[in-house]
């Protein structure tokens, strides 16, 4: 008499098989790569909505930016929010891939009362937690009057950031 069944090796094998596909599933889904690039997407489309907003305004005010930009420092990075409580914390920087000046913070809310932004970008929550006081982007003003809008952290891109 024969008995019916599977041996001992044939489920081995199944099982083997099985933890090899998962295996395979889970390196090629790679949820925190999928996260990253996720937040990193976010991240360029504020910096691209903030500088549209800028760039609108000036259009408005026939070409003059306005005046917390026009007041800005050239070549001098400011990082953008609120600004409730001044100057920016040293452990902010540390967290920036260009590292704004330490005690320089430009207040955005006039494009929000103005109508060009409809609430304050936050870059979404990496290795810090940004909020709308210290909003995790930031923007520099060159000679030439030439703006770059960045995002502090960027974790699958080497830089974000959009200038006009």
């Amino acid at each position: 008499m024969q008995k019916e069944g599977f041996t001992l090796i044939e489920l081995l094998i199944v099982i083997a098989i099985i933890g090899i596909i998962m295996i395979a599933m889970f390196i090629a889904l790679n949820p925190l790569l999928r996260f990253q690039h996720s937040r990193d997407a976010v991240r360029w489309q504020e910096v691209s909505e903030m500088l549209t907003a800028i760039k609108v305004d000036q259009i408005d005010n026939d070409g003059e930016y306005m005046a917390v930009i026009e007041q800005m420092s050239t070549s001098t990075v400011y990082l953008i929010g609120t600004c409730v409580n001044g100057a920016t914390a040293v452990d902010i920087t540390n967290y920036c891939d260009v590292n704004p000046a330490v005690t320089a913070c430009i207040n955005f809310v006039g494009f929000l009362t103005e109508g060009y932004m409809g609430s304050l970008p936050v870059s979404p929550a990496g290795a810090k937690e940004w909020t709308s006081e210290f909003s995790g982007y930031t923007i520099e003003k060159r000679d030439n009057g030439t703006l770059f809008l960045r995002a502090c952290e960027s974790e699958q891109a080497d830089e974000i950031v959009l200038s006009r």
